[in-house]
């Protein structure tokens, strides 16, 4: 069932004041991907458990998958169902259009990243196509999130190590994000510091000190994409330094895949796969869990 406009705007409300407390209470919120029902389940008991808010977000493909207005039934009725703080994230969409089907279907956070679909957009194409979103999501005061160049990676698990010195050249810089920021009108700026999408043979390396840099130039909110394979310590830092939102998407997928690999290997003979979900389900939320504990925000849900 469709959301009214009222309901729509009180939780866009609601999620714009959980951004606020995140920074007053200096916690960031886990942002997780989805693209089946179990995986779900998991992130809304981990929540519920923990008493933490969490953003349950989809990018381009999750929503081909499963649809767009079907996703946000699902995360409003387990909301309710668990009597959780849960919100709808919009990742990586590529195009204007998509970005307004999601406001439209009362998507709460909005994330358009136009160098998603064409790495080599220029400046001046993300600029103006991040403020027609941003005009957009007016109506129902979606939070939108933006960058100003192509984010690397791929959520996915990796068996080469990190070359920092090329990654080092997509990082972004205070002066960067300043211009960005004020040139939008966005709402948070997804920020490039060691971040990267995907799982890798070695642990991530945040550069926290940049990070800092960032946050003392721009005044929205700060979010971190590819946090899986992150030591917890790094998180910690960077939500006292005041970054809101952290994405995970590949620590639950691999989470997902062995787990599922190891029930089908125990039981060759069950067909119902269902049956076979629990474990699964268990190996999800103890990693979303573990994201919460990192974050800061287990005991900062409001309801």
């Amino acid at each position: 069932m469709g959301l009214t406009i009222s309901e729509i705007r009180d939780n866009t409300l609601r999620a714009r004041h959980l951004m606020q407390r995140s920074r007053q209470q200096h916690f960031a919120v886990g942002a997780f991907n989805i693209d089946n029902q179990e995986t779900l389940i998991g992130i809304a008991r981990a929540a519920q458990k923990l008493n933490a808010p969490v953003l349950v977000e989809v990018s381009d493909g999750e929503v081909k998958a499963l649809g767009l207005d079907n996703l946000r039934d699902l995360v409003d009725n387990y909301k309710r169902e668990y009597g959780i703080e849960m919100y709808i994230n919009l990742d990586h969409s590529p195009t204007v259009e998509d970005c307004k089907k999601a406001i439209d279907a009362g998507y709460e956070f909005i994330h358009i990243d136009i160098s998603q679909a064409n790495h080599d957009a220029t400046e001046e194409e993300i600029i103006a196509k991040t403020k027609e979103v941003v005009e957009y999501a007016k109506f129902t005061g979606a939070l939108v999130e933006s960058e100003p160049h192509y984010f690397g990676g791929s959520s996915n698990v990796h068996t080469e190590g990190i070359d920092y010195e090329e990654i080092k050249k997509t990082f972004s810089t205070p002066e960067s994000a300043k211009a960005f920021v004020e040139a939008t009108g966005i709402d948070t700026f997804a920020a490039a510091v060691g971040n990267l999408h995907g799982k890798y043979p070695v642990p991530k390396e945040i550069d926290l000190e940049l990070l800092q840099r960032i946050r003392d130039a721009i005044p929205c909110q700060i979010s971190l994409h590819g946090g899986s394979g992150t030591p917890a310590h790094f998180f910690e830092d960077a939500a006292k330094i005041g970054v809101s939102k952290v994405n995970i998407n590949s620590d639950m997928r691999y989470a997902f895949r062995t787990t599922i690999e190891e029930e089908l290997k125990q039981h060759p003979d069950e067909f119902a796969v269902v049956k076979l979900m629990d474990k699964v389900k268990d190996a999800i939320q103890a990693v979303v869990e573990d994201k919460i504990a990192g974050f800061g925000s287990a005991g900062k849900a409001v309801v």
